[in-house]
């Protein structure tokens, strides 16, 4: 089964930026007097919206925040999001993959044009950069919602796109969209068990450095879904 398109998740898979945003939130919400390690938010939530974690945590423990919190968060995100890595590899890993790609993401554009900026992968995406929130029906993953669009974007049955995806959340709204997923556990965000978790949430299989990536889009190719 011939793949026609690679769709990227953005954090944490091409910027090492899901830790960043982990520690702040752990910050403001210390500052609330609820103690939540960064380790635990990134094990968690990672590929989920702040909103969603708020919301989560207000159901389970019930938390409540300040009408400006997750203005407050955002605001300090964006001082420190802009200084953001590239995951290591990322550009000779693109450099290497020849079939249409495009990002699929929960962040917004704005959010993420700072990131890829200042890392030079905007211009390697753009304008095929899809953040979750304002295309289509606007849902979030683990909603599968915007890997559907883009496929429809791209003229592409699910089934032929391979999606490279870090998070729980974002496998398994890949994986419900009906394509191809890999796991990746490559950014400082990772943690013991990560691969298991990917691959229970419906990963085909895991890597933990992108050089490995090329390889495994070829292998897929010509690897049937079991």
């Amino acid at each position: 089964m011939a793949l026609s398109l690679i769709i990227f998740d953005c954090d944490g898979v091409l910027v090492d930026s899901e830790i960043v945003a982990s520690e702040i939130e752990s910050e403001k919400f210390a500052e609330l007097g609820y103690e939540i390690s960064p380790e635990e938010i990134s094990q968690r939530f990672a590929g989920l919206t702040l909103v969603r974690i708020v919301e989560i945590l207000g159901e389970e423990a019930g938390l409540r925040v300040p009408e400006n919190f997750v203005a407050d968060v955002e605001k300090e995100s964006d001082i420190r999001l802009a200084k953001v890595a590239a995951i290591a590899g990322v550009h000779d890993m693109l450099d290497r993959l020849d079939l249409p790609r495009c990002i699929c993401s929960n962040s917004m554009m704005f959010r993420l044009e700072l990131m890829l900026r200042h890392v030079d992968l905007w211009n390697r995406f753009r304008p095929y950069i899809y953040p979750s929130r304002e295309v289509g029906t606007k849902r979030g993953k683990p909603a599968p919602d915007v890997f559907l669009y883009a496929c429809r974007e791209f003229g592409v049955a699910p089934e032929n796109a391979i999606v490279l995806e870090d998070s729980v959340h974002g496998v398994a709204a890949a994986a419900a969209a009906g394509c191809r997923v890999v796991g990746f556990t490559g950014g400082r965000h990772t943690h013991v068990g990560h691969a298991d978790s990917l691959t229970d949430a419906g990963a085909e299989t895991v890597i933990h450095r992108l050089s490995d990536f090329p390889a495994v889009v070829e292998a897929f190719s010509d690897w049937e879904k079991a």
